[in-house]
C-alpha cells in the first residue's frame, strides 16, 4: 500500500503533495514501483496533529483521485474517517476505505462503506491523533489491541459491513510507545489469528528513528526490516513510503520462506 498524503503537516512528506499535480505524478510513480493499493489521505494523522474537516478533505484528494483513476489501474483507498469524504472518495473511483477510527468517527461510515460494497480497514488508536502518545499505557498491548480489533470487527459486519471484505491494523505508532511497537510486531500473529488479513504501517515512524538514531529520511534499511518481520508474522499488506524497495525486500523474504517450506517438505519426504 503505497503511502500519498495530500497534506500541509504529515509526518513524513507533508507539503510535498498538496499540489495536485505533484501528488499525481507520485501516484503513478508508486504505481509504477508495483503498489498494490495505493492510499490517498487529506488529513494528517501524525501525532500532535489537528483535524480537518470534510470539505477541506475533499478539495484535497478529489482531484487527485479523479486524475488517479484516469491514469493508473492500479485500486485507490482513501484514507478518512470521515463518510463524507469516503463517500465522495468512492463515488470518484476509490475503492478502499482506510479508517483510523475505526468506525468510531462517524457513524455514517460503515453505511457508506456497506453501500457501496468497498473493502474497509479498521485500525486500533488509543485516543484521537492529537492526544494519542500523551503517556500510553497498556497491561498487555497485544491483548488489548487484538480485543478491540475483535469488537470493531463484530460492529463492522453488525453494521451491514461484509467480513470478507474487512481487514485490521494493529496501529503501530498510534498511541504507543516504542515498546508497544515492538511488541505488536513481534506478537503479529495472534492479530492475524483473528482471521482477517492485517495491514502494517511502520514506514518512518518515530519508533524505528528512536531504535537507529536516524531522522525521518533516513529511515528507509530500518522500515525494511520491520517490513519483513512484519510478513513473517502474518501481515497481508505493507502501509509504506518507498514501494519498490519494499517490494524487493519481500521477494526475498517469501522466497526465502518458500524454500524453507519446500526444504522441510523433502526432508518429510525423505522420513
Amino acid at each position: 500500500m503505497g503511502v500519498l498524503n495530500v497534506t500541509p503537516d504529515s509526518f513524513s512528506d507533508g507539503g510535498r503533495f498538496l499540489d495536485p499535480d505533484a501528488a499525481v505524478a507520485h501516484g503513478e510513480l508508486l504505481a509504477g514501483e508495483g503498489a498494490d493499493l495505493i492510499d490517498v489521505g487529506g488529513e494528517s494523522t501524525r501525532p500532535g496533529s489537528d483535524p480537518v474537516g470534510p470539505q477541506e478533505q475533499l478539495r484535497r484528494v478529489l482531484p487527485v483521485l479523479e486524475a488517479l483513476c484516469e491514469r493508473v489501474e492500479t485500486p485507490l483507498s482513501i484514507d478518512t474517517s470521515k463518510a463524507s469524504v469516503a463517500l465522495a472518495a468512492l463515488e470518484a473511483g476509490a475503492s478502499f476505505v482506510n479508517d483510523v477510527s475505526a468506525l468510531r468517527g462517524d457513524p455514517a461510515m460503515a453505511a457508506v462503506v456497506a453501500e457501496a460494497g468497498a473493502d474497509l480497514c479498521l485500525m486500533h488508536m488509543r485516543g484521537e491523533p492529537k492526544t494519542m502518545q500523551e503517556d500510553p499505557r497498556y497491561e498487555d498491548v497485544v491483548s488489548e489491541v487484538k480485543a478491540f480489533l475483535e469488537g470493531r470487527l463484530a460492529v463492522a459486519v453488525g453494521e451491514g459491513v461484509a467480513e470478507e471484505r474487512i481487514w485490521l491494523d494493529p496501529g503501530i505508532g498510534f498511541g504507543k510507545a516504542l515498546e508497544h511497537n515492538l511488541e505488536l510486531i513481534g506478537r503479529l500473529g495472534e492479530i492475524a489469528a483473528i482471521g482477517r488479513p492485517v495491514v502494517v504501517g511502520a514506514s518512518r515512524k518515530r519508533f524505528l528513528g528512536a531504535l537507529t538514531g536516524r531522522p525521518e529520511a533516513q529511515r528507509l534499511a530500518a522500515g525494511l526490516a520491520a517490513a519483513v518481520l512484519a510478513f513473517e508474522r502474518g501481515a497481508s499488506m505493507l502501509r509504506v513510503h518507498e514501494v519498490g524497495p519494499t517490494r524487493d525486500a519481500l521477494a526475498v523474504a517469501a522466497g526465502a520462506t518458500l524454500g524453507k517450506r519446500a526444504d522441510l517438505q523433502g526432508q518429510r519426504q525423505g522420513q
